[in-house]
């Protein structure tokens, strides 16, 4: 039954099949029960920093967030947004991409076979990936490309009409991303999923913005090596029983001048329905607290907090949907601990969405249904504009 919309925890989980691209297989759920959860206050809460435990970040969440979001995940998201059209090939012979071959080491294929599941071949050259195979820029490089692969393949199995069209961009400055979009299918009136792996020279307002959040930047003549990546993306069903979902997952690297690397991850997922399902917010919110309890039973709580303040639009009194879990700045206890952390809630983006689409895709509804999903989308994505 359709309620108001209000915030709700914790349903049934689906989980990614490893091994393959994209195939999805049902598993035994071992969540506490879902329980409603109270309305934040208006003010930001300061956040840890650390899985669990840490120094606390200052500046509240988006001020670290601000650059990440603009380099990693804005930049691929708005050419989705804007639909480009440009089909690129699903691993471009250009791109270094070779099966296997009996003289060739086994990660060399491993790594061919992985990017064979891709939409596109990798932003950065395979032969650069294939020599750090154990550095995090490598890591989470794949880890982008194997969500937006996971999800994309998802949703246009669930459309069953529309294809998504691939389109590479480069910036000048350095690295460049890969705009998924799917427009006007049976399913989904449109499902954007981008990433961007970039690098360069921090501008000075940039580190300026580091500083302020207490981080201490040594340049060398004025200059700061960097490097971001992450996936982003935003999914509109065209039923409106059918919620909208937005995620995005980072990782931002600084090299400072003598040779030191800060780092620290970011990301989230959250829910926008019109019309909330309870049985819905169950399923979304338990799905995403079994990735965080995988680490630690402390980090969805915490999460999930977080991410009801940030999303409480304040000159509304509302929040933009029933939330999920959004975090910053995360650089301990380890720079693995936390990539498997961030891994864990990327492949839950799929079971935690797809079976909600499914359930209502065929729902009936009336115009004025779909009126206010119109009007209610609006105001959300412009709420989120002026925050």
């Amino acid at each position: 039954m359709a309620l108001h919309l209000g915030r709700l925890s914790a349903g049934p989980c689906w989980r990614a099949a490893r091994g393959g691209c994209g195939e999805l297989r049902a598993w035994s759920p071992r969540c506490a029960a879902g329980r409603i959860c109270r309305p934040p206050g208006t003010a930001v809460a300061e956040q840890s920093r650390g899985l669990g435990r840490g120094p606390v970040a200052r500046g509240g969440p988006w001020l670290g967030t601000g650059l990440a979001a603009a380099l990693a995940g804005l930049a691929g998201l708005a050419a989705a947004a804007f639909g480009h059209v440009q089909r690129a090939e699903m691993v471009p012979k250009s791109s270094g991409v070779r099966g296997p071959s009996p003289g060739r080491p086994e990660e060399e294929d491993e790594l061919a076979r992985r990017c064979a599941c891709f939409m596109a071949a990798p932003v950065t050259d395979l032969r650069e990936l294939r020599r750090r195979p154990g550095d995090m820029k490598t890591k989470m490089e794949l880890l982008i490309m194997e969500t937006q692969a996971q999800v994309c393949q998802a949703l246009a199995q669930v459309d069953g009409g529309a294809s998504f069209s691939v389109d590479r961009w480069e910036r000048k400055e350095g690295g460049g991303g890969i705009s998924c979009v799917l427009q006007d299918g049976r399913v989904f009136e449109k499902a954007g999923v981008s990433i961007s792996v970039v690098h360069g020279n921090l501008s000075e307002e940039a580190a300026k913005q580091m500083r302020s959040r207490g981080k201490i930047l040594k340049t060398k003549d004025g200059k700061l090596s960097f490097t971001a990546m992450g996936v982003s993306s935003v999914i509109h069903p065209k039923n409106p029983h059918a919620p909208t979902i937005h995620f995005n997952y980072r990782y931002f690297e600084v090299e400072e001048a003598d040779g030191h690397k800060q780092w620290w991850f970011g990301g989230g997922c959250d829910l926008t329905p019109t019309y909330l399902n309870q049985e819905d917010a169950v399923h979304f919110h338990r799905t995403l607290k079994e990735a965080c309890d995988q680490h630690s039973p402390e980090l969805y709580p915490k999460f999930k907090k977080w991410c009801d303040d940030y999303f409480f639009i304040v000159h509304r009194g509302e929040r933009r949907g029933i939330g999920g879990i959004f975090f910053d700045d995360l650089d301990s206890p380890s720079k693995e601990e936390v990539f498997h952390f961030v891994q864990s809630c990327a492949q839950a983006v799929v079971p935690s969405y797809i079976p909600l689409v499914k359930k209502h895709c065929d729902d009936s509804f009336t115009p004025q249904e779909k009126l206010w999903q119109q009007l209610r989308r609006g105001r959300c994505h412009l709420s989120s504009w002026m925050k």
